[in-house]
């Protein structure tokens, strides 16, 4: 005998193994997408309230910037350097990374860029980091560690290119 573990254990093994491997399947296909949304939203949402109309940031992101955000850094609070670039920048950014994301493109390097942001954000609000910002963390460096996912213009891009290198030359 090979086994200890009796036969009639073997199909049922078998059985649980195989559901395993489907919902492990499905889970790399989905998960990636989901999180890639999940991560987006709320970036995505706060970008939408900083516009005033076609590349015209609003006068309230500009008052935010200039007067209310502060960077709190060892027990002290800092005004932003350039507080109208800044604003612009951050307007921008919470646009455009969140569609990257969503796309799939440049997945990581997006990922990466909100979780700088997400940092400086738990700089202007310390006490946002259980309610918010360690979420976002997390989502972002899930992101980085499960990569696009099959769901994404990555992918595409990925094969792409791989393939391009491993043509012999003529």
């Amino acid at each position: 005998m090979s086994s200890s573990v009796p036969r009639a254990k073997r199909p049922f093994e078998f059985l649980v193994r195989s559901l395993v491997d489907q919902i492990q399947s499905i889970a790399a296909a989905v998960a990636p997408p989901l999180l890639r949304i999940a991560l987006a939203l709320p970036f995505l949402r706060s970008g939408h309230t900083r516009w005033n109309g076609f590349l015209s940031i609003s006068p309230a992101t500009l008052f935010l910037f200039e007067n209310q955000f502060k960077l709190h850094v060892l027990g002290a609070a800092y005004d932003f350097p350039a507080p109208d670039t800044i604003a612009l920048l951050v307007a921008t950014a919470e646009v455009t990374l969140p569609v990257l994301l969503i796309l799939g493109l440049a997945t990581r390097f997006t990922a990466l860029a909100l979780l700088i942001m997400t940092g400086v954000i738990q700089l202007v609000f310390p006490d946002g980091w259980a309610n918010f910002h360690l979420y976002w963390a997390a989502l972002a460096i899930g992101i980085m560690a499960l990569g696009p996912g099959p769901l994404s213009l990555d992918r595409p891009i990925s094969q792409w290119c791989h393939r391009r290198a491993t043509r012999s030359p003529l």
